[in-house]
């Protein structure tokens, strides 16, 4: 049961871990499986936090941030961090806790972290929604296909996903990994 439920909850954790993350990047899946100790719940919050000051740095460059738009940037950028931080808090204590908690307990616990995903994506979106407000055309476009996860030539970044066949039918096409 155990392994049912780290196995179906996990990959959601996951994506809501590195949050911030959703629209941003692709993560390892050791991140949040078992409880870890404080010293390795101090070091996976500080690679975490190297992580979105990563992709930070490399949206700034990419989106060649302007010094008029710096305002709409910074607030963007600090909703990140912010986000990432309640994530990180939100994944040390529910990993604490996991071990002794009844099912109910769990999937009580999985459903706060959902939520506080939906509430991050939503400040998320709405910083960048000021920002996005401020790009020229072409940044506007080079967001665009960031935001999409898209190479220049139009291949998806990361893992896809595809529909198991119905029986005797042949398989849908690629589902990209939700955002």
């Amino acid at each position: 049961m155990n392994n049912i439920l780290r196995s179906t909850a996990a990959p959601a954790l996951l994506v809501l871990a590195f949050t911030t993350g959703s629209a941003w990047a692709q993560t390892p899946a050791s991140g949040a499986a078992a409880p870890a100790s404080t010293a390795q719940t101090g070091g996976h919050a500080k690679k975490h936090q190297d992580f979105v000051e990563q992709r930070i740095d490399e949206l700034h460059a990419a989106l060649k941030i302007t010094d008029q738009q710096s305002q709409q940037w910074d607030a963007f950028a600090q909703t990140m961090r912010d986000n990432a931080k309640d994530a990180d808090q939100a994944f040390r204590e529910r990993a604490s806790k996991l071990g002794s908690m009844t099912a109910d307990e769990a999937m009580k616990s999985y459903a706060s972290i959902t939520q506080l995903h939906a509430q991050n994506m939503q400040k998320l979106a709405t910083a960048f929604s000021a920002l996005y407000a401020t790009l020229s055309d072409d940044q506007k476009k080079t967001a665009d296909v960031l935001f999409r996860n898209e190479h220049k030539h139009g291949k998806r970044h990361g893992p896809q996903r595809q529909h198991k066949p119905a029986a005797g039918g042949a398989a849908s096409a690629p589902v990209p990994a939700s955002d």
